[in-house]
Parts: C-alpha cells; structure tokens; sequence
C-alpha cells in the first residue's frame, strides 16, 4: 500500500509540473521546459541499494581480545546478525559475509597468512559483487591505554560518499548511545583492505574499546550488542534517506 501511495504522488507530481512547463513553453517557446518534464517522467524509481554487512575476522582470526579474554570475532559477529535481522525487517536486501564462527577463505588454502588472505579477498569480491550497494565492516577497537573508549568511523577517500556514509553512523553513536563522544570520523589508506579497495560506499566501523574495562564489559553483553546494532541500523536509514530525498 505504501509503494501504491508513493507512485500515486510521484504520478501527481509530474502532471502538476506538466502543467506548470507547459504554461511556461507558451510564454518561452519553452523547449527546455518539455525536455525537463520528459526527463522527470521517465527518470527510473530510486532503488535502495543492498546492504553488505561483515563481521571482521573469525575463524582462526579472532581478532583482538577484551581484558576479559573474550575474543572481537564473537562480538562483532552478534552485532551483524542482530542488525541483519533489523534492516530485513526494514524491507532491505542483506547480504553478509559470514554468519557463524568461521574464516572464508579459498578450500584447499594452508597456512595461516594465505588463508587470511584468501579470506580478504572473498569479503572485498562481496563488496564489490552488488550495485548499487553500502557496506558496513564491523569491529571493535584496542589500545594500550585503558582510558580510551568510544566508536569510531573510518573510510577511504577512494569514494566521494564514504565521508558522508562514515559522518551518518558516527552521528548515530552520538545520537543514541554515546553522547560524550567527541571521536571525528577518520580517513584511512590501504592498510584497511576492505574501505580502500570497496567500489561502493563502504565504513569500518569500530564500535568501542575492548581494551576499556566499562566498555569491553557493555560490548561483551546481549543488551548492548543490540543497541550497538541498533545505532549502526539507524545511521544507515539517515544515509539512505538523505540519499532518497537527493534522488528525487
């Protein structure tokens, strides 16, 4: 029903504007205004775009550990699936790079780094495999000093709506779960595989410090997985509903 409503709207639009260029055209001999108003009608819908997910590491890889002992790959592999679940409910086709506890690299492939390579090289061939398409890579942080906590964004400036992508989620943590944190987003270079060689707007998000004894606690738990995984739902609604209005 609501599809039905909105091309119902879109239709009116266009004949109200119809009318409008047609007016003018009298005035001006208004070529341009037929031409504008041919382009308005057969302008295609916007499509809203497949969400890629990635829970960063698993498998062997786990990742960086808390000062509990609990391994990154879990936490972020819970936050996906409970973010999956919101934006399938939302209506979005998702596709994720893993579901389970597991590396995705090529049968056959020995040794550690070749698998880990392997396995980089499947997560950037899905970022790459849907267009259009947004994809949010999903860890948490680490450091020597405790004191440290908060999300952070991180992107390449290899596409113009990464900033605005990594700006949307960042602005989301603020919003809804840490209002003292006073992170900016931050360019990254190749080291971060994934940002820099994705083909669509792609975000690494590190959602908090598991190196931060209050924060490695909240993160470790159900609760705050889904309101992490909430959050990072409502960043991508404010970036696809910006990208929407500018669509037309």
């Amino acid at each position: 029903m609501k599809s039905l409503t909105k091309l119902v709207l879109r239709k009116s639009v266009i004949v109200v504007l119809a009318c409008v260029c047609g007016v003018t055209a009298v005035y001006f001999g208004g070529q341009k205004a037929e031409e504008a108003v041919q382009t308005l009608a057969t302008r295609p819908p916007y499509e809203p775009p497949t969400i890629v997910l990635d829970a960063g590491h698993g498998g062997m890889d786990g990742g960086c550990t808390s000062v509990n002992g609990v391994s990154e790959k879990g936490i972020n592999l819970e936050i996906l699936l409970h973010l999956r679940a919101m934006l399938q409910m939302e209506g979005y086709t998702v596709v994720v790079t893993r579901d389970t506890d597991r590396s995705i690299h090529e049968e056959g492939v020995e040794g550690i780094a070749n698998q880990k390579s392997s396995d980089m090289d499947h997560r950037l061939a899905l970022f790459n495999e849907y267009d259009p398409a947004v994809c949010v890579s999903i860890h948490q942080n680490q450091f020597t000093d405790a004191a440290y906590s908060g999300a952070q964004m991180f992107y390449s400036s290899t596409n113009r709506d990464n900033s605005t992508l990594a700006q949307a989620l960042q602005d989301a943590f603020v919003a809804q779960l840490q209002p003292e944190n006073k992170r900016e987003i931050k360019q990254c270079g190749k080291e971060l595989f994934l940002c820099y060689f994705s083909e669509n707007p792609t975000v690494m998000a590190e959602c908090g410090f598991l190196s931060n004894p209050e924060e490695a606690a909240l993160l470790e738990s159900t609760e705050y997985q889904q309101k992490v995984a909430f959050t990072l739902f409502d960043g991508l609604n404010q970036y696809l509903a910006e990208k929407q209005r500018k669509a037309g």
